[in-house]
């Protein structure tokens, strides 16, 4: 069986895309990667080629984000058939491995016990645009250096169990939680303001086009211009995290643990998921990894 694949779902983010592409094509070729065209985008299409590019209509309706990981959990239900390990996600997350473990993903990946889903720990990539005056034109981590702690993204994205993922990705059916040392996700979303707010642009649209609210969407707020907010005024609020010492973050895994019970009836498993006033800067080793 091969090792890995990496399957996601993208509309339009080509500055996201093209990270997703060099992080999981480079590492576990193109062929390995799954890349569903939301809308059929040209632009898309030709950045993935290569990849196995699965087109799907892009009509604006109601509940996609709950069709969206519908289909995700339909393909990565076959693929496991496949392959040892399949990773999934949103386009602007990668999971990434501490090079104070000494190899990368892959390598991980390969010696990683099957039948598991794992949960990376979730760290968001911030634009400190007090400090970082550098732009992204290559690899992210370099340009950017700060992140903050984001439980809201300890996602169980590495599958090789039978498990069905809920929509957002957050939780999973599955009754343990594997939070291996070294293993992360890194969010995007906040990793530079200019893409940002392009981003949110795009997204405003579509809910704009779809003309249905929060709920009946059953996707983030931030999708709805009137929920946005001040893009400048989030960066700005960068500066007010505290800045920890060093890097050690094992302490945010334990807690996951600690707290890990079955959500309700529903079959899915969950954490607390604490905010955290922090951020740390990424230790040298850390410097061109996406």
């Amino acid at each position: 069986m091969q090792t890995a694949a990496a399957v996601t779902m993208v509309r339009d983010d080509a500055f996201f895309l093209r990270a997703w592409l060099a992080h999981y094509g480079e590492m576990f070729g193109r062929q390995n990667c799954y890349v569903i065209n939301h809308g059929y985008g040209a632009e898309v299409a030709e950045l993935a080629q290569g990849c196995n590019v699965i087109g799907i209509p892009g009509d604006p309706h109601k509940n996609f984000d709950i069709k969206r990981w519908g289909l995700l959990n339909n393909l990565v239900g076959g693929l496991r058939k496949y392959y040892k390990q399949v990773v999934v996600g949103d386009v602007d997350e990668l999971v990434v491995v501490d090079p104070l473990a000494g190899m990368n993903l892959i390598q991980f990946l390969e010696q990683v016990p099957e039948k598991r889903v794992l949960t990376p720990l979730g760290l968001e990539v911030i634009h400190r645009i007090d400090l970082e005056h550098e732009p992204i034109t290559d690899r992210i981590l370099g340009p950017r250096r700060y992140v903050r702690p984001a439980p809201h993204y300890s996602k169980p994205c590495v599958v090789s169990a039978a498990s069905k993922i809920s929509r957002g990705g957050h939780f999973a059916q599955y009754p343990k939680l594997h939070t291996p040392e070294h293993l992360y996700l890194l969010h995007l979303k906040f990793c530079d303001a200019a893409q940002y707010t392009g981003a949110m642009d795009r997204r405003n649209a579509i809910t704009k086009d779809i003309g249905a609210d929060i709920q009946s969407t059953a996707i983030g707020r931030h999708w709805f211009g009137a929920e946005r907010g001040e893009d400048r005024a989030i960066f700005e609020g960068f500066t007010a995290l505290k800045l920890e010492e060093g890097f050690d973050l094992g302490f945010m895994r334990q807690r996951m643990q600690r707290s890990f019970k079955a959500r309700g009836e529903t079959g899915f498993y969950e954490f607390k998921r604490p905010d955290y006033d922090t951020q740390y800067r990424l230790p040298d080793r850390f410097v061109g990894l996406i």
